[in-house]
């Protein structure tokens, strides 16, 4: 069985002798595995992911968060403090499949901040991620299998909690859809929509279970 740690990387940037940054990054770390190219492949993508965004966090976000510093104090304004952070949920894993999902969070102002989803499933042996359409090798029609799926519990939860997904929620399941964004379990797929795609921000990341032998 393969062994993952996480590492965090986390800093706090001041101006002018204020926090006006604050990011933490988590990312995954295959320690061992049977498969070593998938392992070192699986850990450079991840290390460039963190990497990435620490550069971002300390460049292009810092600057951000230096102007709006520099527009608040000028005017009045109370100080804030820009957030970035990332972190990684491991939800699947076997001798040769890692699956994972990332929630990268930022806070610029407002009444709230924003989130974006990513997933990533790996099959170590062949060093790659798997296509959506590997689990059904033999459907050519699995994709409006799949919508008529979300469709049905999104008409189930609207039972339950009216106002939890948009009127038109089933032309915006057939627009946003994605066909990298899914993640998997020990009960099946799960594929997910990113916030405000097809519901309001209260509702959060919209997740659907397709039940699916992995």
């Amino acid at each position: 069985m393969n062994e993952i740690k996480f590492n965090t990387v986390e800093k706090q940037l001041y101006y002018q002798g204020e926090v006006i940054v604050k990011y933490s990054i988590e990312y995954p770390e295959i320690v061992s595995s049977p498969y070593e190219a998938g392992k070192q492949v699986f850990n450079m993508e991840n290390r460039k992911k963190a990497l990435d965004l620490k550069e971002f966090a300390e460049g292009e976000f810092y600057e951000q968060a230096k102007e709006v510093y520099e527009y608040n104090k000028k005017n009045g304004y109370p100080i804030m403090m820009f957030e970035l952070y990332l972190t990684t949920t491991l939800t699947y894993q076997s001798n040769k499949v890692i699956s994972i999902y990332q929630d990268e969070y930022t806070f610029t102002g407002g009444a709230h901040g924003s989130t974006i989803r990513t997933a990533q499933n790996w099959d170590l042996p062949l060093a790659r991620i798997i296509d959506l359409q590997d689990f059904y090798p033999n459907n050519p029609y699995y994709l409006i299998e799949i919508l008529k799926q979300i469709n049905s519990q999104i008409a189930e939860r609207i039972k339950q909690e009216p106002s939890t997904y948009f009127d038109d929620y089933c032309q915006l399941v057939l627009e946003s859809f994605r066909l990298e964004n899914y993640y998997l379990t020990p009960k099946g797929i799960v594929i997910f929509f990113q916030q405000y795609d097809i519901a309001p921000y209260s509702t959060g990341i919209p997740t659907f279970l397709i039940s699916k032998r992995i």
